[in-house]
């Protein structure tokens, strides 16, 4: 989660490390949170990403989610989360330890963790919530509470969420 719950928009995205969708969307979140924070302040939009792997179609989604709750466990799920979008072309475990590693992680601790999968009932539990909401394939996308189902365009984007904070 990047913000506070009590902010005035909560924006809750599915997502799935391996496709290029959820890739771009997380781009243009990123843009608007940029710009909604330096415009109204940092306590004005909350991010929460939750992990949607679509395993029937991307095989390395499920590894990269465990490798950035590894991450988490260690206080770098952002950079973790933000090298596997910049580089979905390459989830396979070794570019996995490798990012890890980048990243400065105790090692024999992630590994460890990757291993014994550590950290799969967090992101089943991320896949049924977003089931239980109606989520089918990644990007998912709720703006306090609502699912969003507009056009995956920046103008449209910020205006559904400023709506949605007044």
């Amino acid at each position: 989660m990047q913000g506070v719950l009590s902010a005035k928009v909560v924006l809750v995205m599915y997502g799935d490390y391996q496709d290029p969708r959820s890739a771009d969307v997380y781009k243009l979140i990123k843009g608007i949170k940029r710009e909604l924070s330096a415009a109204l302040g940092e306590a004005y939009l909350c991010f929460i990403f939750r992990h949607f792997p679509q395993t029937q179609i991307h095989s390395h989604a499920q590894r990269a989610a465990e490798a950035a709750e590894a991450a988490a466990a260690q206080g770098q799920f952002w950079s973790m989360h933000d090298t596997l979008f910049a580089h979905q072309q390459k989830l396979e475990n070794g570019y996995l330890v490798e990012y890890a590693n980048d990243l400065g992680l105790d090692m024999p601790q992630f590994l460890k963790e990757l291993s014994q999968q550590v950290h799969i009932d967090r992101i089943n539990e991320d896949i049924e919530g977003g089931i239980q909401s109606g989520v089918t394939t990644a990007p998912g996308l709720f703006i306090n509470n609502i699912r969003y189902t507009g056009r995956w365009k920046m103008t449209e984007l910020i205006a559904t969420i400023v709506a949605a904070s007044h």
